[in-house]
């Protein structure tokens, strides 16, 4: 048998480690990389969120003391989430335009001492209502759009005047990136961007998260009549075109790595920056099996890098601490 040697031999670009490096396609900065954040009331305390391994809710002044070392460490953008007390909570999340609550405290706060820091601030009702749902309902438990909308726009303006460089709606109502736009305009917030959770699935993936505010258990029924259809890919693009054109300046899918054709399809088809969130689901199966000796952590660069790779310009995840240690 006469063997034909290859002339062509692509093995020769990962023949050692530093040929790899230098031919690598997509690389992670610590610029990519946001940190999610829960806070609680209180001083110097520190809750274990049990669904999600080594991810804590933090009172006010440890988040800041976090958000210095890891600001220090070349994290830029945090995007945070309030865990309030049942007491606080009612049908209408009427807490959630308090100038006061937990969360626009937190953002004043955070801005005295770390004031070149990103702050992303979620915008929806689920933390703050006693059905878990992103909106008001009606008498049936129906979700109410445009009703949702009034409320989140004043939401919206509060986080603003707190300081938030994002107000970041996560509710998936029709048409209300246009009405928080109007109204951050027309108060004076012209500079306030919008990042929209434009593709936002209803997805398996949110049970930690939900663990993590407080809504887990309060939530009746389920979040499919606005959030997306996991079958479908084409909607993707409906939702993402809509809100650039009412005005949002970055586009989030969540879930990451299940849609990672979502984020590729997404990135061809708009010009704004697109934004990926690994979700709680997603860390916390990756972490227990790392914890449980089945995976190594190489598996957390991988999944990050899959986000890149997919066309992904900012990344939302739980690992942001570790990633920022292994990029070093």
């Amino acid at each position: 048998m006469n063997f034909i040697k290859p002339t062509i031999r692509p093995r020769r670009l990962r023949k050692n480690k530093e040929i790899r490096d230098l031919v690598q396609q997509n690389n992670i900065h610590k610029n990519d990389i946001v940190y999610p954040m829960f806070i609680v009331e209180g001083k110097n305390i520190k809750q274990a969120i049990k669904s999600m391994p080594d991810i804590n809710r933090l009172s006010i002044d440890l988040t800041i003391k976090e958000i210095e070392k890891l600001f220090k460490k070349g994290i830029k953008g945090f995007a945070l989430f309030p865990y309030n007390d049942i007491s606080l909570k009612d049908e209408k999340g009427t807490q959630s335009t308090n100038s006061n609550n937990l969360i626009n405290r937190a953002i004043r706060e955070i801005k005295k001492q770390i004031p070149e820091c990103v702050i992303f601030a979620d915008v929806a009702l689920d933390p703050y209502t006693t059905h878990g749902h992103d909106g008001v309902c009606d008498e049936k438990g129906n979700v109410l759009n445009d009703e949702t909308v009034e409320i989140l726009t004043k939401q919206s303006i509060e986080l603003a005047k707190s300081g938030a460089d994002f107000v970041c709606p996560s509710d998936m109502m029709d048409a209300r990136i246009i009405n928080i736009r109007n109204a951050l305009d027309n108060n004076g917030f012209e500079n306030t961007g919008i990042m929209s959770y434009a593709v936002k699935y209803a997805s398996g993936f949110y049970g930690p998260f939900r663990d993590a505010v407080g809504s887990n258990n309060l939530l009746k029924g389920d979040k499919k009549t606005y959030q997306m259809n996991p079958a479908n890919k084409k909607e993707a693009l409906i939702e993402a075109k809509l809100d650039v054109q009412e005005g949002a300046d970055i586009i989030m899918i969540k879930p990451g790595m299940p849609y990672l054709d979502i984020i590729s399809q997404t990135k061809q088809e708009i010009n704004n920056p697109v934004a990926v969130y690994q979700v709680s689901g997603e860390y916390s199966m990756l972490k227990n099996m790392i914890d449980n000796g089945d995976l190594s952590d190489d598996v957390i660069m991988e999944s990050i890098i899959c986000f890149k790779r997919a066309g992904a310009d900012i990344i939302f995840t739980y690992f942001a601490p570790k990633i920022i240690d292994m990029i070093d």
